[in-house]
């Protein structure tokens, strides 16, 4: 069975996929704003709600402390980097005979997929880690 913290985890993706995917898409799709503008606004919307959501609803964290607050910002931002950094260079390989407009729509489809992996590990291990060594 999985762990309470990673079913949670999940619910509050699914809010954020849904928030962060409108933004995203309607961004580049409609505005026609570049890959990385687009990821970037998105994302840094929905930190905010998921800094909140994950720390009281997923990890049941009372306590604040800077560094807790510190770590989740160079968390998003390295899972970010890495997840979209990643994602575009792979898809623009593995369709390079696509559009670029299909190939960046994928992208951002599989920036996400890498980018929740790497953010549910990080934010369990180190951003919402508590004195007992584990989230309650």
């Amino acid at each position: 069975m999985l762990p309470n913290t990673f079913t949670k985890f999940i619910l509050v993706g699914i809010i954020n996929t849904i928030i962060c995917s409108v933004i995203m898409f309607l961004l580049y799709n409609a505005a026609h704003f570049s890959y990385w503008l687009v990821s970037a606004c998105a994302y840094s919307f929905s930190a905010v709600l998921s800094f909140f959501l994950n720390k009281y609803f997923t990890f049941d964290v009372k306590q604040w402390s800077a560094f807790m607050v510190t770590a989740f910002i160079v968390n998003i931002a390295a899972c970010y980097l890495i997840a979209y950094g990643i994602a575009k260079p792979l898809i623009n390989t593995l369709l390079q005979n696509s559009q670029q407009v299909v190939r960046e729509n994928i992208a951002l489809f599989a920036g996400m997929c890498l980018f929740t992996g790497l953010n549910y590990f990080w934010q369990q291990l180190v951003v919402f880690k508590t004195e007992e060594g584990h989230c309650t």
